[in-house]
C-alpha cells in the first residue's frame, strides 16, 4: 500500500558519524513517498557517515539544529552509527529539540544507537522499545522496557536495532507518518480525549468494552488497518502470481 506523505516535513537529526544506511534509506523513504526531509545539525556544511567501521559518504546540511523548531516539522528521525548520537547527546540545544517532538506527540524514528537520545532527553520512561542490544541496560535505566524485535511501535515512537531491520523501520514510520493525513472511509468509531494503552489492538479492545478511544489508540487503530490493508493487498497479488 503506498502512503502519500506529501505536504510532509521531516527531520533527520545526525552529526559526523552516523551509521550512513541508517540516515539514507529512511531519508530516501520517506522522499519517495512525497516528504520533504531536512537534515538537522549541529555545523554548516555536510555530515559524514560511516559503513560500520569504515568512512562514508558526506550528507549536506539543510538546517542547524540551533536554528530549527520541532514546530515546523511533522516528524524526527533519530539514526544510530556510535559517535553519532554520543556527540549530539551533549549538546543541550540537540536534546531539546528531540524532547520537543515527544512533547507536541509528533511521530519519532530511531533507530540502532540513536536510542542513546531518548535516554539523554528523558523521554524513554515507559516505553516498549529496542535497540542496538549494547544500550538496552541505558535504556532500562532509564525506565525503558527494552525488548529485541525487528520493530517496535509504542504510541507516537518506531524503534529499530540495527541496518538490517530498515526495511521494517521505514514502513512502519512512513505508516505512522501518514496517519490522518488520509483517513479511512471505513472509520466509524466516536473518539474520545481519554488515554488506552498502545497495547494490544485499540480497535478490538474499544468494541468489545464499548469504548470510545482517545488519539494515541486512534492513531494505533489507524496504523492497524493499513497494516491490514497492506497485508491484503499482498494475499491478492500473491494469487496473481
Amino acid at each position: 500500500m503506498q502512503v502519500n506523505l506529501a505536504g510532509k516535513r521531516i527531520a533527520i537529526l545526525a552529526t559526523d558519524g552516523f551509521e550512513q544506511s541508517e540516515l539514507i534509506e529512511p531519508r530516501n523513504a520517506l522522499a519517495a513517498a512525497g516528504a520533504k526531509v531536512d537534515i538537522v545539525s549541529l555545523r554548516p556544511g555536510s555530515i559524514l557517515g560511516m559503513k560500520h567501521k569504515e568512512k562514508g559518504d558526506e550528507v549536506e546540511v539543510s538546517t542547524l539544529v540551533a536554528e530549527a523548531r520541532a514546530s515546523d516539522y511533522d516528524a524526527l528521525v533519530l539514526p544510530g552509527g556510535v559517535a553519532n548520537p554520543d556527540e549530539l547527546r551533549t549538546h543541550p540545544e540537540a536534546v531539546q529539540f528531540a524532547s520537543d517532538f515527544f512533547r507536541a506527540g509528533k511521530p519519532v524514528g530511531a533507530i540502532c544507537h540513536g536510542l542513546w537520545m531518548l535516554a539523554e532527553a528523558d523521554v524513554a520512561r515507559g516505553r516498549t522499545l529496542t535497540s542496538w542490544p549494547s544500550l538496552q541496560t541505558d535504556l532500562r535505566n532509564a525506565g525503558a522496557d527494552w525488548v529485541d524485535r525487528e520493530v517496535v511501535l509504542d504510541d507516537n515512537l518506531v524503534t529499530s536495532r540495527k541496518p538490517s531491520d530498515l526495511p521494517a523501520f521505514c514502513e512502519k514510520f512512513i505508516m505512522l507518518v501518514g496517519v490522518g493525513a488520509e483517513r479511512s472511509d471505513e472509520d466509524s468509531l466516536h473518539y474520545a480525549g481519554d488515554h488506552v494503552s498502545a497495547g494490544g489492538d485499540p480497535v478490538s479492545r474499544a468494541e468489545d468494552e464499548g469504548m470510545s478511544i482517545g488519539g494515541e489508540a486512534r492513531r494505533m487503530a489507524e496504523i492497524r488497518r493499513a497494516e491490514q490493508k497492506m497485508e491484503r493487498m499482498r494475499g491478492e497479488q500473491g494469487k496473481a502470481h
